[in-house]
């Protein structure tokens, strides 16, 4: 399908939207104050996006507790945990550091956007302070904070992400078992994957 009437003019589209509401341009801050602090370290996931040679990358992060440690009102760490070894985001901040964090707080409808800089880090240090039951991450990011303001509720109310009752039923999405089968070049047993699944997430979670 070819779209229409597209938009390809910057002074098209803020005459179609309009200017900024006031308080959207103010609540953007340099910085990390006390009551943005006090948002971000109630989230356990967040969304990372980063940029690099072959193209963008937006990957989840999740811990039991805040899923980053603030260090100062500029300085942002989460770890670098147990994947599958892409490593897209740490390919991206290698080569562009630039990045985006999105936390989410269970239950609330706010959301908190961080654009800033990132680094990777070996250090014994930073690597100890993310430690679960002994085991360490592979590495920790550092994040510079630029920008940091939050997402009103509007887009977790249309979708009704938190209430009970909108949950969806898993027998009516595909599981990782049928995703991976789906794509395998080989012969791979979805079924089995899935049963396993669980268990295997249970002993490399860390």
């Amino acid at each position: 399908m070819t779209l229409r009437n597209t938009i390809t003019d910057i002074d098209q589209l803020e005459d179609l939207y309009g200017p900024a509401t006031p308080r959207a341009i103010t609540k953007e801050i340099g910085h990390l104050n006390h009551e943005y602090r006090t948002f971000i370290e109630a989230a356990p996931f967040m969304a990372v996006a980063t940029v690099g040679p072959e193209g963008l990358d937006c990957s989840p992060r999740g811990e039991d507790g805040s899923v980053v440690k603030i260090i100062d009102e500029k300085t942002i760490l989460f770890a670098d945990r147990k994947g599958n070894n892409r490593l897209d985001t740490l390919r991206n901040i290698v080569a562009d550091s630039r990045i985006a964090l999105l936390f989410m707080v269970p239950g609330i409808g706010e959301t908190m956007r961080i654009n800033g800089r990132a680094s990777i880090s070996l250090s014994p240090d930073l690597l100890e302070m993310f430690a679960v039951d002994g085991k360490l991450p592979k590495t920790v990011i550092e994040v510079k904070v630029d920008r940091a303001y939050f997402q009103c509720s509007k887009a977790l109310a249309r979708s009704g992400i938190w209430e009970m009752d909108k949950q969806v039923d898993s027998n009516g999405v595909p599981s990782a078992g049928q995703m991976l089968e789906a794509t395998a070049v080989d012969d791979f047993d979805g079924a089995k994957y899935d049963e396993e699944l669980g268990r295997n997430n249970f002993d490399q979670l860390w």
